[in-house]
């Protein structure tokens, strides 16, 4: 894209998803630097947000940027009528670089149309977290050592998880084997499934948790997102239908690390925090240098 916005995980080809995995390695060994003195971030949160607000405004913090902005709609002209366009136009003038989350899918695409400065997709309702999927990869390359030819294991909430939609996108590029795990009401959507048949990519569906994990590198689990349901109904029927145990990984790979996008609900049991192969919260920490890479990169520093 000519103006360096991040929406998509297709916005990256493969080599640019290595070149900026290389660059947050970087960031890891030297997150301290100035590469953003003089430089002033906008973070446009419309939704809530704990990880992702707090590991960008770090990664910002730590490369020498100002902040503005806001973290709950409520604080800004939005509840005036101000319109998406007006508010993206209003900001862009004030900074170098939008960070944005918004409930409706297609709003980070239509904020960086109408931007003057690039924009970065922190989420964008149940569509695409793309900058979740660069620290995903990097995760996964620090524990595995590779992106190749790896057995991905995605259970939960497959519908409404757009961490998992840009996980599978970005993976596309690294002949990966999926396992899906899922009841029929949060499967995997049809789009995301001709998009794994054009490209030739392995995927498996299952409706059972059991020992298949056995097979996994990588076991991805996913909360059931309460706030992507119309009816209350239908989400307690499948809130707590995929637990992780501490005895369910007595026979799986040595080298499996369990991620998770986080917040955690009750998908994990406590147990598995302590079990070598958990890798969650280092997972979090590592958004601060995938972050401060993705930046780094849209400002062209």
């Amino acid at each position: 894209m000519d103006n360096k916005s991040l929406v998509s995980i297709d916005d990256y080809t493969k080599e640019e998803i290595l070149e900026v995995l290389a660059r947050a390695a970087e960031f890891e060994k030297n997150p301290n630097c100035n590469l953003l003195e003089g430089k002033v971030v906008a973070s446009l949160f419309f939704e809530p947000s704990t990880r992702t607000r707090l590991s960008f405004e770090t990664a910002i913090s730590r490369m020498g940027g100002k902040i503005v902005g806001f973290t709950d709609s409520s604080s800004s002209s939005v509840t005036k009528g101000e319109t998406l366009k007006d508010t993206t136009k209003m900001v862009s003038n004030y900074c170098d670089l939008v960070v944005m989350r918004h409930p409706i899918e297609g709003s980070a695409r239509y904020a960086s149309e109408v931007s003057d400065v690039p924009v970065i997709n922190a989420g964008d309702g149940a569509n695409q977290h793309p900058t979740q999927t660069m620290l995903d990869l990097y995760s996964i390359y620090k524990t595995q050592g590779t992106l190749e030819n790896l057995n991905i294991f995605m259970v939960g909430d497959l519908k409404y998880g757009r961490t998992v939609h840009s996980l599978l996108m970005a993976m596309s590029h690294f002949n990966p084997t999926f396992h899906f795990i899922a009841p029929k009401e949060l499967e995997i959507p049809l789009a995301y499934k001709i998009f794994m048949n054009k490209n030739n990519i392995n995927y498996h569906e299952h409706t059972e948790f059991n020992d298949i994990i056995n097979d996994a590198d990588i076991l991805y689990m996913t909360r059931v997102q309460r706030e992507r349901f119309a009816d209350p109904l239908e989400y307690e029927k499948v809130k707590n239908v995929y637990i992780l145990k501490n005895d369910m990984l007595e026979n799986t790979r040595d080298n499996l690390r369990i991620l998770h996008p986080l917040p955690r609900v009750n998908e994990i049991a406590v147990d598995v925090d302590e079990n070598p192969k958990a890798y969650y919260f280092q997972q979090a920490l590592n958004g601060v240098y995938a972050r401060q890479a993705i930046i780094a990169k849209a400002l062209d520093l």
